[in-house]
């Protein structure tokens, strides 16, 4: 599904948490509160509200983040609350993170055993997960963050950051660089802010947010790229951050131009593509069976789609086939549904080919404003748009004992949201048959050479909002055909493209 949805509370959960400085001498019981207006080139689009209680010697740190996105007319409201718990002296006492990205929230609770580990809960759509954390060495919280960054004013150069995301169980570790003092113009007035900046690094992209502090600690200002758009974080008054928001079309902002039109019959052959990413030290599409990749230097990419063959990537591990908190394979509701699907007769290869055919039809209505949904959720309300037919798609797969996983990337559209030749985010499944990833399509109908895999996962919505400063960085330069990539027709009917 897409970075352009998660990258603001992903940036947030690596970010230090406006607040007060916090040292034992001046705590004192009571809360804090800091509001901030968010806005994407140069729109409101939501607000954060950030509170820090002190009682006795603990701290708890909630950040609330609610944001609107419009895509193709659609409103698609967000919500992510996190929160923290730490002793004033930073150490971890327990984490809590609530994601609503459709009608049901995402939910992880993590609370401190007595053994020093974390017995965490992982709730989606009412179903509940429990595992075991044995917390990482030097990851850091909200106040823990907050305090580092603090430490860190009147020093010049670099330091690093091991950050801890409650959303995702995750640790960032991100290189701050502090760049000194600046006079910074805010929407009550300026202020004279220590400007600091945050680089995470992963193999698929190079995150960078810029931070203006005050000598308290708290964050004042934020700044990053979305989308190849600016997106800022002020601290403001209460009324201002809670002014309405105003419209903007990030479905636009996500497509990359096609240099010149697709055809249906070169869509059924395979495609040679030369893909520009911006930066020749990420690598911004995977190799899969179906899509073999070549560096070409200074950013450019040979990208080819095609037949699947086995080698392009590894083959399934055990948990491609395992349930998990979006892919509820093991719950009832799915497996029922799996089994009336699939049919008990016929081959890996049919079966996924009758999954893929039911799951077109079982989603009925096309919402454009689901977030992002767990199977169990699209088996209830038969509602949503790629990112749901892909998910619920994996489940049954996954039900049936055949390892799937869902990918994300881009797919050709003639015409889509007022806009003609473009590729736009698309989600879709690979499943493993014949000794081989191939690919299914269930929003679609099918699977053809205008697919681009960027990603693949467990279907956590975390792999595709990742994606989205590289939808925004990609350029794509070229597009031929080469038949000899392809010997067989795209499995299953074609049809114009739906959604995204």
């Amino acid at each position: 599904m897409r970075k352009w949805l998660a990258t603001l509370p992903l940036v947030l959960a690596l970010s230090p948490a406006p607040a007060v400085l916090a040292r034992a001498v001046e705590a004192a019981p009571g809360t804090t509160t800091t509001w901030m207006t968010v806005m994407l080139a140069g729109q409101r689009i939501g607000h954060l509200r950030l509170d820090r209680s002190l009682g006795g010697n603990v701290v708890t740190t909630t950040q609330d983040l609610k944001i609107e996105l419009n895509r193709n007319g659609s409103v698609v409201p967000m919500e992510v609350l996190t929160r923290s718990v730490e002793t004033l002296d930073g150490q971890p006492l327990g984490f809590y993170s609530r994601s609503t990205l459709s009608n049901a929230d995402s939910i992880v609770d993590g609370q401190r055993q007595a053994d020093g580990s974390y017995a965490v809960t992982s709730t989606v759509a009412g179903l509940a997960t429990h595992t075991s954390l044995v917390w990482p060495t030097g990851a850091l919280l909200s106040d823990g963050q907050r305090k580092a960054m603090a430490s860190a004013i009147d020093r010049t150069g670099q330091y690093t950051l091991s950050l801890f995301d409650p959303s995702t169980r995750a640790v960032a570790s991100v290189e701050v660089e502090v760049l000194g003092n600046e006079w910074i113009t805010l929407p009550d007035g300026p202020e004279w802010l220590n400007h600091q900046r945050e680089v995470l690094q992963t193999s698929r992209d190079v995150q960078r947010m810029d931070l203006w502090i005050n000598a308290r600690g708290e964050t004042r200002k934020g700044e990053l790229q979305m989308l190849g758009h600016q997106l800022d974080m002020l601290a403001c008054s209460e009324t201002c951050a809670l002014a309405p928001v105003q419209e903007i079309d990030m479905l636009r902002a996500a497509m990359v131009d096609s240099p010149s039109p697709v055809t249906a019959s070169m869509r059924r052959g395979g495609l040679r593509y030369l893909i520009h990413s911006g930066d020749e030290n990420i690598q911004p599409l995977i190799a899969t069976d179906e899509q073999r990749i070549t560096p070409l230097g200074h950013g450019d990419w040979l990208v080819e789609v095609g037949d699947a063959l086995p080698g392009g990537q590894p083959p399934p591990s055990a948990e491609d086939a395992l349930p998990n908190a979006w892919l509820q394979s093991d719950a009832p509701e799915v497996r029922v549904l799996a089994v009336r699907a699939a049919g008990r007769d016929g081959s890996d290869l049919q079966k996924m080919a009758r999954l893929r055919d039911f799951v077109s039809s079982y989603i009925i209505e096309r919402g454009k404003d689901v977030g992002y949904a767990s199977a169990v959720e699209v088996v209830r309300t038969r509602k949503g748009d790629c990112k749901e037919s892909a998910v619920l798609l994996a489940a049954l797969a996954r039900a049936e004992g055949i390892p799937a996983r869902v990918v994300s990337g881009m797919v050709y559209a003639n015409r889509y949201g007022g806009s003609s030749q473009v590729f736009v985010p698309h989600a879709w499944v690979q499943a493993w048959v014949d000794g081989r990833w191939q690919s299914y399509d269930a929003a679609l109908g099918h699977f053809d050479s205008s697919h681009i895999a960027l990603d693949s996962g467990d279907g956590n919505p975390w792999h595709f909002t990742n994606l989205a400063n590289l939808f925004g960085q990609m350029h794509i330069a070229q597009i031929s055909p080469a038949p000899e990539l392809a010997h067989s027709v795209p499995r299953g009917a074609a049809v114009a493209t739906r959604d995204w």
